[in-house]
């Protein structure tokens, strides 16, 4: 049987810090899981931010994740699409693009993404 101990880290006090224009993803990891909370300012747009210094117009990384503050809307390669706000909780596959709606920050809360089998 294995045992397991209790761990806490605080997301205001993070292990890691990435820092982008306009944003910045903090984690932690805790029991062998890392959770992350993004913060994207007006105007931020992952094709734009994110993808085009690494040549892509799409994210391809699934994520599932709560926003906490703020809008967020999603458009997938075919081009459906939500529009998260507080409260809201998604699972989004790869191959999609996301950016910051209105004049407020998103904070996004991100967890890791269930498996496919």
């Amino acid at each position: 049987m294995t045992t397991m101990t209790m761990e806490m880290k605080n997301l205001q006090q993070p292990d890691d810090v990435l820092r982008f224009e306009k944003g910045e993803l903090a984690t932690v990891s805790v029991g062998g899981v890392t959770v992350a909370r993004a913060v994207f300012e007006p105007g931020w747009r992952w094709s734009t931010h994110i993808g085009a210094g690494m040549g892509e117009t799409l994210c391809n990384v699934p994520h599932l994740g709560y926003v906490e503050s703020g809008r967020l809307a999603i458009e997938m390669a075919d081009g459906s699409r939500i529009e998260m706000g507080p409260g809201d909780t998604a699972v989004v596959p790869a191959g999609h693009d996301a950016w910051t709606v209105g004049a407020a920050p998103c904070v996004f809360l991100e967890f890791p993404p269930p498996t496919v089998p």
